[in-house]
């Protein structure tokens, strides 16, 4: 859900303080921290924070949306200079990455992503044009959706999220994931020819 009406300047202050509030909450006790802690440290009632967000996704989203706007504009931007697979596997790696800032925000993020704030609009959109341009390239299957991507990186956020250096192991399993959904090539899978290059 997305603001369409301008707020008068106190609600305005008040929205800004509460994202303000809920990025320092999450970031220091994760993504399932008390709201009640949030609307305490933003100095306003749970009603008012509860009338701006009125569910724990939609405060999530709109604390996350500017991350999610920088990693969109990067991944774009990134991908410029790589071929679609390995595309698809960086976008899923850094979703990964970007996600587990908050701790615990793995298990509400499809639903966060559908939230509709510009950052989640924008990170939704780039996983849909490079999963459609590897379809297209011929080396991920037709079957795969967007969908099928937060899944995988929702189980990977899970699978890490507690390691203290988490990337190498982020990518073995975007690894297994992508070895499983692509292209067959004869006797060995495009991914792993692709590797092998």
């Amino acid at each position: 859900m997305t603001d369409v009406n301008p707020l008068r300047a106190d609600a305005q202050r008040n929205r800004e303080r509460i994202l303000a509030a809920a990025e320092e909450v999450f970031l220091e006790r994760g993504a399932g921290a008390s709201l009640e802690d949030v609307a305490k440290r933003a100095g306003v009632g749970i009603g008012t924070l509860y009338r701006r967000f009125p569910t724990r996704e939609e405060l999530l989203a709109a604390a996350y949306s500017d991350r999610f706007l920088s990693f969109a504009q990067a991944s774009r931007e990134r991908s410029a200079g790589l071929d679609p697979a390995s595309a698809v596997r960086s976008y899923l790696e850094e979703l990964v990455l970007n996600t587990i800032v908050y701790r615990g925000l793995a298990v509400s993020l499809g639903t966060v992503l559908e939230v509709g704030t510009p950052g989640c609009h924008a990170t939704s959109a780039e996983g849909v044009r490079l999963l459609d341009q590897a379809q297209k390239a011929g080396v991920i299957r037709s079957d795969i959706t967007f969908d099928d991507l937060v899944y995988v990186a929702t189980a990977t956020c899970l699978a890490v999220e507690r390691d203290d250096s988490p990337k190498s192991r982020i990518a073995h399993w975007i690894d297994l994931f992508l070895n499983g959904i692509s292209v067959q090539n004869g006797s060995r899978n495009s991914m792993d020819t692709m590797n092998s290059e």
